[in-house]
């Protein structure tokens, strides 16, 4: 089949799907974290956001795949194991969450310059999902720091009475 991209947007694509894979895993990490804390709505929510992460690196290598180009499978880079607090957890979310809003918005650039329309009608989902994430994280980061690591149950029942942060997180 004839590609339809760049070399240089599949070869943008396949670095963003490292960045994604590694969002996934650091998710679960938070995951694990929060259900060894015994704090089951946080594990939940994390768990929902690594299953989110992967299944947009998923959406990039269908991508490359039904355009033409070679998807690459990656390994993922390291991710943080060990947490001392919530607030920890969910500011190296929103951090994560800021760095990936800038590697798609790079990535729009990119399609951008190379005149690549299809490309760049493609990275709209994302350029718009990139608000949906950082704005959640973003929540309930606030939540975390004003419920305070004495009082972490506050959190567990926001996140109950509010479900929609839980269905953000299961979006895709």
């Amino acid at each position: 089949m004839t590609s339809l991209l760049k070399q240089s947007i599949v070869d943008a694509i396949n670095k963003q799907v490292i960045e994604e894979f590694t969002a996934s895993m650091q998710y679960l990490a938070i995951a694990f974290h929060f259900e060894s804390e015994t704090l089951p709505e946080l594990a939940n929510f994390f768990h929902l956001q690594a299953q989110e992460e992967h299944e947009h690196a998923m959406k990039l290598l269908s991508y490359i795949s039904e355009a033409g180009g070679h998807p690459v499978l990656p390994a993922t880079k390291q991710v943080k194991n060990e947490f001392k607090t919530a607030e920890e957890c969910v500011d190296l979310a929103l951090q994560q969450e800021l760095q990936v809003t800038n590697q798609i918005n790079a990535l729009v650039d990119l399609a951008v310059n190379e005149r690549d329309h299809l490309t760049r009608q493609f990275l709209q989902w994302f350029v718009t999902e990139q608000l949906e994430e950082v704005s959640s994280m973003g929540d309930l980061l606030n939540v975390v720091r004003r419920a305070g690591e004495h009082n972490l149950l506050l959190v567990e029942d926001y996140l109950i009475r509010n479900p929609h942060e839980l269905a953000k997180a299961g979006e895709a």
